[in-house]
């Protein structure tokens, strides 16, 4: 049978889908591994493909990765990633698992939107920017049919959008980026000491917290302010977000959406779209079988 792997190696778990070409999900993985044990995540990866070939009868005609990082122009490995997954940066796949052709290697957000572009929120869209919303803000653009990568393969990550130049600089150096808006790994500070995550802050809402409610508003115009921005430089058809602060639904999509319809440079009448992303936490593992493929 004719089937192709895609991988997303995430933090602490390994996610994989098994889809044929017409994008029929055949099997679906998430397993977990200890980030801090030396390797263990490769290992893991060795034992779901063995796994996936003797359930399928044979090896797949295809094999795509993605993982956190930026990858290499000619697709061949993740070059960059931040001190994680000992092991990842260079490690040359196809060599990996001695498989008879090139196994292509994406950044996760790209992945992400490559997924959502072939079977999810994005499919028919020509410009369209996807946000996932959660620890951090991860992104990327397809641009006119084509992922945007730029000459490093850093195009696309959003999260390191300035709103000011006076906050707090982020991991990557930009100050008061879009990530410490609204990502999880700023809530302690955004919220003075009082979340330790959004969802917190979601059930103190519920209950009537103005103090709370106000902390996430200001998050969310912060959001609108970037999707602005995003807006003027790419002209995109929509906006895609997923994440887990995403689920938050109305919560998140009514605020978003009263924010940033006064910003909107509208030069017609098109409305620019905010869609919650489809394909959740298996987003990155469809994106990277659609590269392999090539669709």
């Amino acid at each position: 049978m004719s089937y192709t792997i895609g991988i997303d190696l995430g933090g602490s778990c390994v996610k994989a889908v098994v889809v044929m070409p017409d994008g029929k999900t055949l099997t679906n993985h998430n397993l977990p591994f200890d980030a801090e044990a030396d390797m263990e995540w490769a290992n893991r990866l060795r034992e779901l493909v063995q796994s996936i070939e003797e359930n399928q009868d044979g090896k797949p005609d295809n094999m795509g990765f993605s993982a956190p990082g930026l990858a290499a122009p000619d697709g061949s490995c993740i070059t960059h990633m931040p001190v994680r997954l000992e092991g990842l940066v260079g490690l040359n796949w196809q060599k990996f698992f001695d498989f008879g052709k090139a196994i292509p290697v994406l950044n996760d957000g790209h992945a992400a939107l490559l997924g959502e572009a072939w079977l999810g929120a994005a499919k028919g869209f020509q410009t369209v920017i996807l946000l996932t919303l959660g620890t951090g803000v991860g992104g990327a653009a397809l641009v006119e049919g084509k992922l945007l990568r730029g000459r490093t393969g850093k195009a696309g990550h959003f999260a390191h959008t300035s709103l000011g130049p006076d906050g707090p600089q982020d991991d990557c150096g930009c100050p008061s980026s879009l990530e410490l808006a609204i990502g999880n790994c700023s809530i302690p500070e955004r919220s003075n000491g009082r979340f330790t995550h959004t969802w917190e802050m979601m059930d103190a809402i519920e209950n009537g917290d103005d103090e709370a409610e106000e902390i996430w508003l200001k998050s969310v115009k912060g959001l609108a302010t970037a999707i602005c921005s995003f807006s003027n430089i790419l002209d995109p058809e929509a906006v895609i977000l997923g994440g887990g602060i995403a689920k938050a639904g109305d919560r998140l999509f009514v605020p978003l959406r009263e924010h940033l319809e006064p910003l909107l440079w509208k030069t017609d009448n098109y409305e620019l779209k905010l869609l919650p992303a489809q394909l959740g936490d298996l987003a990155g593992a469809y994106g990277a079988a659609a590269n392999a493929m090539g669709v």
